[in-house]
């Protein structure tokens, strides 16, 4: 394994690469939720299922990435 492809592997297992990942999700959720707007809109029931499939993945990979945080030990006040 190269350097680099060893701090990148230890950076998502940081506090840090933990957080950015939850940014990103949540960044993420953003994207399905403006689908799920424009499916409603033009009752289009495939979006609609496919929206609620990924806010279902999205939803699933905050606990994770929770569940890690808190793995690590984070002292965050938010995670209590």
């Amino acid at each position: 394994m190269s350097a680099m492809a060893k701090k990148a592997k230890n950076f998502k297992k940081s506090k840090s690469g933990v957080y950015l990942s939850l940014g990103t999700t949540a960044f993420g959720a953003l994207s399905v939720v403006k689908q799920a707007k424009t499916a409603r809109q033009e009752n289009d029931t495939l979006r609609l299922i496919d929206a609620a499939v990924s806010a279902a993945a999205i939803v699933t990979g905050m606990a994770i990435l929770y569940r890690e945080l808190k793995r690590l030990g984070d002292d965050d006040v938010l995670l209590g």
